[in-house]
């Protein structure tokens, strides 16, 4: 049985079984990662996945079931487990399939040279990286970390309306961590590189990158306690935005999670704030056409100069709220429950570049990492406390090496203290962007 027969005989069967309405979700993939220690190749892996969901809605409810069986038993089996798992539901939240929008934006994440690289040449390139980074200086005595991954994916939605979609996605990322030590002091820097095309990888500038952090990072301390003027990194600023990119969803709102619930029009951040959810985004990592419900997706500013204008809605969410869908349902995988999911979510960046930020600032500390988010970030009161390092600023310029500090403040605080963005908008290996921020004033404790 071939895959379209396979979703053709789902479909009618479902109808046969008194189902209402039905939506086949199908979800495929191929992944490779191997990691390089002490040039010889570890950790080596290649996966390719598929799987399929149904779900349906019989007598009012949605049923859910997934199977990776292509075949004529499974037929029968997963519209009898969607009837079954219909007839548990207790939630009185109205759901529906969605017949379709007339139009869908076009997005084009495929490079299809990138499926054809050898692995092979894939290897190479991390022994490569290697070799670079250790000969580029003899403190660097080590590369704890050094992968290479490509992801290849694809998802199609049919639903017994006559919906048809289907997008395919791929992706290669280098990531390494060096070590340098000079005497009893250890440190280290990272370095790393997202792309749909092989070719733009650069060995020399992803191991200097790290090389380069590893060693500035060789004599930093920490500061003394105080409250100080302070730059978020561009590099930084995204692990401190998707921890709290939760609040922004309604379903948290409607369950009284998020404290952004109702504020729909007030001005919630500064004035130089703008926020963007952006599926469209050219060569965004999560740039799709429709969302994991056959909703077409648009660009949208969730906040917008330091008003919020939306939360992020699926169906569910918006029917309940009396507003139309934002297109950010989301599934974690085939055989995942609809959920709601930022794309391209970023804060949109100023004019001025990160040395004019600096220059602005005077005096102060740029924040470059920040660790501990799990257990010192609360993602309902928006009140963080995170160990972090960085470096001082003096006179406008970068001074002195800083780590074994803690910052601690409130995110929805911190949104209205944002002075200014810089112009270096950074996607550092994930959705979630940011160019450098000037935050104001946050709390440091250190020695």
């Amino acid at each position: 049985m071939t895959v379209e027969q396979f979703i053709q005989a789902l479909l009618d069967e479902a109808k046969k079984q008194g189902i209402e309405a039905a939506e086949v979700y199908l979800s495929s993939g191929d992944s490779f990662r191997a990691m390089c220690v002490q040039g010889e190749i570890a950790n080596y892996s290649v996966n390719a996945t598929r799987g399929l969901s149904l779900r349906g809605l019989y007598k009012g409810k949605m049923g859910y079931a997934a199977t990776e069986a292509f075949d004529e038993e499974a037929v029968g089996r997963l519209v009898q487990a969607v009837k079954e798992s219909a007839e548990l539901i207790e939630d009185e939240d109205v759901q529906e399939i969605y017949p379709g929008d007339k139009d869908y934006p076009e997005v084009d994440n495929y490079n299809p040279a990138l499926d054809r690289v050898e692995e092979s040449r894939k290897l190479q390139l991390i022994r490569d990286i290697e070799k670079k980074a250790l000969a580029m200086d003899g403190r660097i005595t080590a590369l704890n970390y050094n992968v290479v991954s490509t992801s290849s994916s694809g998802t199609r939605i049919v639903n017994s309306y006559g919906l048809n979609l289907s997008h395919r996605d791929n992706m290669a990322v280098v990531y390494i961590s060096a070590t340098a030590k000079e005497g009893e002091r250890v440190s280290t820097g990272s370095g790393f590189k997202v792309t749909r095309n092989f070719d733009e990888i650069d060995a020399d500038a992803v191991a200097r990158e790290a090389v380069d952090e590893a060693l500035f990072m060789l004599h930093a301390a920490p500061v003394p306690s105080g409250s100080y003027r302070a730059v978020i990194d561009a590099k930084c600023m995204p692990d401190l935005l998707g921890v709290f990119a939760g609040v922004f969803s309604a379903e948290n709102a409607q369950k009284g999670m998020s404290l952004l619930a109702g504020k729909e029009g007030e001005m919630i951040a500064s004035q130089a704030v703008t926020l963007m959810d952006d599926p469209l985004l050219p060569g965004g990592l999560a740039s799709q056409p429709f969302d994991a419900e056959g909703v077409a997706t648009r660009t949208k500013a969730v906040i917008e100069n330091g008003r919020l204008t939306t939360l992020l809605h699926n169906l569910k969410t918006a029917r309940k709220a009396g507003v139309k869908t934002t297109g950010n349902a989301d599934k974690s995988g085939y055989a995942g429950s609809v959920d709601i999911s930022p794309s391209n979510f970023y804060l949109k960046p100023g004019e001025n570049s990160k040395d004019q930020l600096l220059a602005d600032m005077g005096d102060g500390l740029v924040i470059t990492e920040v660790s501990g988010l799990h257990a010192g970030a609360n993602a309902v009161s928006g009140d963080f406390s995170l160990i972090a390092q960085g470096y001082t600023v003096k006179d406008g310029k970068k001074d002195k090496p800083v780590e074994q500090i803690t910052v601690a403040g409130n995110f929805y605080q911190l949104l209205k203290n944002i002075r200014a963005l810089g112009s270096d908008l950074t996607f550092p290996g994930s959705p979630i962007g940011s160019p450098s921020v000037d935050v104001g004033e946050i709390a440091v404790a250190g020695k």
